[in-house]
């Protein structure tokens, strides 16, 4: 996947909830032999009018994450694109689609009760209940976008600070990062 892609930042977009809803009948109908738990809508598009790039993110907690491997071609079929150099791939398998220059989901398969996983849901249901918070977190997203704005990961990346005092205060403590290409 590329870094040098621009980052745009747009106003809370309502139809995102409906974006995720499709997704997350289709995820669960493909994954349903290795899901453990429900699929879930993370990230700051699943946050009520919370700024983000117009990405849904998507969780699907397994039981397994190497038995859940054997999904990628029936994800693939379903067309989800998959990154089996992403980073991250020690805890999880990445995908996106429809391709990397036009992404309209990312989809995190996780195994369920991961610290990850918990982080994940933990950070989003922190931003949904504090508004002040959310708030903070619109600006930093506003300014990065503009600071970064021809590198995605370098984006992502610089949030990262903010995420992990998130996560404290919410009681957990944050593992250590895995950056993305820059």
């Amino acid at each position: 996947m590329s870094a040098d892609q621009a980052v745009h930042v747009v106003d809370h977009d309502p139809a995102w909830l409906a974006r995720f809803a499709d997704q997350r009948d289709r995820i669960s109908a493909v994954l349903d032999p290795w899901l453990a738990d429900a699929v879930e809508h993370i990230g700051s598009t699943s946050v009520a009018g919370m700024p983000a790039k117009p990405v849904v993110d998507i969780l699907a907690p397994v039981r397994s994450l190497d038995e859940a491997r054997a999904a990628v071609p029936a994800l693939a079929a379903d067309g989800w694109l998959y990154w089996p150099d992403d980073p991250c791939r020690h805890y999880r398998l990445w995908f996106l689609r429809p391709r990397p220059e036009a992404r309209t989901h990312h989809l995190h398969v996780i195994e369920h009760g991961h610290p990850q996983a918990r982080a994940l849901l933990a950070f989003r249901d922190a931003l949904r209940a504090d508004q002040t918070l959310r708030e903070d977190y619109a600006d930093l997203k506003r300014r990065l976008a503009v600071e970064y704005r021809d590198n995605r990961n370098a984006y992502t990346n610089a949030k990262g600070n903010f995420v992990e005092q998130v996560l404290r205060g919410a009681g957990i403590q944050p593992l250590p990062r895995d950056l993305l290409p820059e």
